[in-house]
């Protein structure tokens, strides 16, 4: 593995630099103290991220911005990698490349405890919330030929937090966003609850510049070993206790 470190060239020499949207518990957020080893961010993509970086030699660095600004950091040359629960979809392939899956997200309707929404299809004709770049926005904005249910019924916010106080406000008559997060916001805003209906099931990978075969190799094998030796679920089951 020494022979890998010789050609593995970052953006900034001696360090990894992340871009990620921290808005996304529990994948990643905002520590109020230090956070996980003095990154100031904690959740599972900042964890495997740090024994990514670890296993390559290299200091982590946690960019945070929007979701669409984190996919396009790795594009424009501004950071090495994209970790922010970023699912690999066609659309994505086109303009960047990706590790092996390392988690898996579902897509979850939130809605209030008496709506009349109770299965995928009576979304439609709903307003839906969404997060602006995300699955559940891309799936949800689609059109109906195409299982979605049309992009003037959908309402994009910065993050999965602003989607949901719209929820609260009434604004929206349900939400759309990952399975995960989707349990904490249950958990802090009583009156919600989320549908028994799965919306979509998809693999999380990191997200690197098109053609950095260097990098992608590097991840993909540190990447095989922390699954190997139980690391990613040892960092996953931290953050999603088993039902």
């Amino acid at each position: 593995s020494g022979e890998e470190g010789a050609t593995l060239t970052t953006i900034e020499s001696g360090k990894l630099i992340m871009s990620t949207n921290a808005q996304f518990p529990p994948y990643e957020l905002v520590s109020d103290g230090e956070g996980y080893e003095g990154t100031g961010y904690e959740g599972i993509d900042v964890e495997i991220a740090y024994a990514l970086a670890q296993k390559l030699g290299l200091e982590l660095v946690i960019d945070d911005m929007d979701f669409d600004g984190a996919l396009l950091a790795v594009q424009n040359g501004k950071s090495d990698m994209v970790m922010a629960g970023v699912t690999v979809n066609e659309e994505r392939l086109v303009n960047m490349d990706f590790t092996d899956s390392y988690a898996n997200g579902v897509q979850v309707v939130i809605v209030p405890e008496d709506s009349d929404i109770q299965t995928i299809e009576d979304l439609e004709g709903k307003k839906i919330g969404t997060q602006r770049g995300t699955t559940g926005y891309l799936y949800c904005s689609d059109t109906v030929e195409n299982g979605g249910f049309g992009e003037e019924n959908v309402v994009a916010y910065d993050d999965a937090i602003a989607a949901t106080q719209a929820l609260n406000n009434g604004q929206v008559d349900c939400v759309v966003i990952d399975s995960a997060p989707a349990q904490e916001y249950v958990k802090a805003n009583p009156g919600l609850k989320i549908l028994d209906t799965e919306f979509a099931n998809e693999d999380y990978a990191i997200g690197v510049a098109k053609g950095n075969t260097a990098l992608q190799d590097a991840l993909n094998t540190a990447l095989a070993e922390l699954q190997a030796d139980g690391t990613i679920q040892s960092i996953i089951d931290k953050y999603i206790p088993a039902e």
